[in-house]
């Protein structure tokens, strides 16, 4: 459950730089509201597809959101969660 945390702090970073809110992001990528608060909060884990919906929105590679969850969980030496 930590990685989904980590995640979600990222995420809930760069929608905030990118000065969008919840709802925002929702519409724009086609999803819920709740859905993107789920992630956010970490009770909810992202679908490779979502993970791209999402940082095509937010301006970043999949790939860069990734490793910004990675780099995260290295900082942690929490790497490999339960």
């Amino acid at each position: 459950m930590y990685t989904e945390k980590v995640f979600g702090e990222i995420l809930k970073k760069i929608r905030k730089k990118q000065k969008m809110s919840q709802e925002q992001l929702a519409l724009a990528c086609n999803l819920e509201r709740t859905y993107i608060s789920m992630l956010e909060r970490g009770t909810r884990n992202p679908t490779l597809n979502t993970i791209f919906k999402l940082s095509t929105v937010l301006g970043v590679k999949p790939s860069h959101l990734i490793n910004m969850v990675e780099e995260s969980l290295d900082k942690t030496d929490n790497y490999y969660p339960e």
